[in-house]
């Protein structure tokens, strides 16, 4: 089976490629798309606002004895870069789009972020055949504000959802913390993942127990009832657009696909 080696530290894991998923966060600038990644990985909520361009992080489990790994894409909010975000979306295998509950510009923004993610994926779909759906969870942050202050009601959110089944709304919270393991935990069930990969279901384990990290006899004393472990890679770096397109392509290539007329653009 192909394998995915992830190095940190002094201990090299390696994670069977169909355990390895990619979940890319998308909304426009100032939603809270970092503070929701940030309480997903650490638990803590930054209250200092720093733009992001792009962040990546990886997160690995061991789950009863089976390796996965999870990607994440913190995007861009101002989307600098078309090519790239249909690149991102292309690759994501489960999606966040996040906006602000006082925010209706970030409202609408979602909902071409969700047209534009079921146009690309579709287009990727048919030229693969696959069949697999795709998660997908709307989240409405900052619900810790006061009511005055709101401008998408909770049924405007709804409506975006009711016709998927693989997709979800939820108000949250990342500054309180309001909603968020349920909406991870909601959107790993959609994807057919181990409800474990949420934050509040494992075990969080330091780079130091690496090089044991992957034994399927791995235990901790201090946790007897508990076999779930997360463990954040330290020194992850986004795959390059080279490895990217080459993923895509190796996908189209492998059901067979290649010399169809249409193709999905990346540019």
């Amino acid at each position: 089976a192909m394998m995915k080696t992830m190095s940190g530290g002094n201990c090299t894991l390696n994670v069977p490629a169909k355990n390895s998923y990619r979940m890319v966060v998308l909304g426009a600038s100032r939603v809270g798309k970092s503070s929701i990644v940030s309480r997903f990985l650490n638990g803590r909520f930054e209250d200092q606002y720093t733009p992001t361009i792009e962040d990546f992080h990886r997160k690995v489990y061991n789950i009863r004895g089976d390796m996965y790994q999870l990607d994440i894409l913190d995007t861009s909010g101002n989307h600098p870069f078309p090519a790239m975000r249909r690149l991102s979306i292309l690759t994501g295998d489960v999606f966040i789009l996040v906006f602000s509950l006082d925010n209706r510009e970030s409202f609408d923004e979602v909902k071409r972020l969700q047209k534009q993610i079921l146009e690309v994926k579709s287009c990727l779909k048919n030229k693969t055949k696959e069949s697999a759906d795709l998660p997908m969870v709307i989240c409405g942050n900052k619900n810790d504000h006061s009511e005055i202050f709101r401008k998408v009601r909770s049924d405007e959110g709804e409506d975006l959802v009711s016709s998927d089944e693989n997709c979800a709304y939820f108000e949250v919270s990342a500054k309180k913390n309001t909603n968020v393991d349920e909406m991870f935990y909601v959107l790993f069930s959609m994807a057919k993942l181990p409800h474990e990969m949420s934050p509040a279901l494992h075990r969080k384990i330091s780079i130091q127990y690496g090089d044991t990290f992957q034994q399927k006899s791995f235990r901790m004393r201090r946790v007897k009832d508990m076999d779930a472990y997360g463990m954040i890679s330290p020194f992850a770096r986004r795959p390059s657009v080279n490895s990217d397109l080459k993923y895509i392509k190796s996908k189209v290539l492998r059901e067979g696909q290649s010399r169809e007329r249409e193709k999905c653009t990346i540019q």
